[in-house]
């Protein structure tokens, strides 16, 4: 009896032990991507910087995770609209946020054919259950790599000329964040072959104040 007693003793701590050895092993880039992904996802609105300062549209963005099951990295949808006509919006993006290593994310972008067909899918996560990731079209060189700056914010931007567009005379863009658990500020602009800029603010980043809870 007082075998099997310690016997029991012997297994439970070695269970308590493991259980403490995995929370000891969980890697701070997850902690991280987790922490993104959350602050990334709800709805959000620049109004109130369109209010004080007309250089600003009043734009809506609508951000929500989805195929939840996946495990090669945290895949979400955003949808960017005007507030004027929410029911076409202007952007529409899937995202793959990775870990790179313990410091550094990578957010890569992927565009979808016929994006209007999505429109206000963010409202139900699962319209995109019976896609997969190789029905994306990618965006080569147009990943934003993110840092965080200890628990308070996620600094990132594309890398240098990588991102090629043509959008609007553009030769490429560049993008530029900084997340934050009530805000997302984001600077978006295109360049032509000379390095002079075609299209974006000149005046800084949209700031996307949170709304509403994903």
């Amino acid at each position: 009896m007082q075998i099997r007693v310690r016997v029991l003793v012997g297994i439970i701590a070695a269970l308590v032990l493991s259980a403490c050895i995995v929370r000891k092993e969980v890697r701070p880039s997850q902690v991280h991507l987790d922490r993104l992904v959350n602050w990334m996802s709800g709805s959000f609105s620049t109004q109130e910087q369109a209010l004080v300062d007309s250089a600003f549209l009043d734009i809506r963005l609508e951000s929500v995770q989805i195929w939840p099951e996946r495990i090669d990295g945290r895949w979400m949808y955003v949808e960017q609209a005007s507030a004027v006509s929410l029911d076409r919006p202007y952007r529409q993006r899937v995202y793959r946020l990775s870990r790179r290593n313990d410091t550094t994310l990578v957010n890569s972008v992927y565009e979808l054919r016929e994006p209007l067909r999505f429109a206000g899918a963010w409202r139900t996560p699962s319209t995109f259950d019976f896609l997969t990731p190789d029905s994306l079209m990618p965006r080569p060189g147009c990943a934003v790599v993110l840092h965080p700056r200890g628990d308070t914010a996620f600094v990132g931007s594309t890398v240098d000329r990588e991102c090629q567009s043509d959008h609007r005379g553009a030769a490429y863009t560049t993008a530029e964040v900084r997340i934050t658990e009530l805000r997302m500020v984001t600077w978006d602009r295109g360049w032509d072959s000379t390095g002079t800029q075609v299209w974006g603010s000149e005046r800084g980043g949209y700031v996307f104040k949170r709304l509403r809870e994903p």
